[in-house]
């Protein structure tokens, strides 16, 4: 009974561990992701408003993680006198 049990084990240790990696990779991702959207988010702010006027609020930025790819979606809102640039 006893060396069932020991070599059970041995064959879930690599699946622990891969789990383990897993899930760590997920935390990072995660936990840098969001600063990685702000500063993108301040940077194409930066760089619209060189060219006209818009509202920050009026800016979404969106990152979507998949297995195999990961979608940035920038929504702006541009008014109709945005070709005025910010004095």
């Amino acid at each position: 009974m006893n060396l069932r049990r020991f070599f059970s084990r041995s064959q879930s240790a690599p699946a622990a561990r891969e789990r383990l990696q897993v899930l760590l990779a997920h935390e990072r991702a995660s936990a840098g992701g969001s600063d990685l959207v702000t500063k993108l988010r301040d940077e194409i702010l930066r760089v619209i408003s060189k060219h006209m006027q818009i509202d920050d609020d009026k800016v979404t930025v969106r990152m979507e993680r998949g297995p195999q790819v990961s979608t940035l979606a920038v929504d702006v809102e541009i008014p109709f006198d945005a070709g005025k640039k910010a004095a």
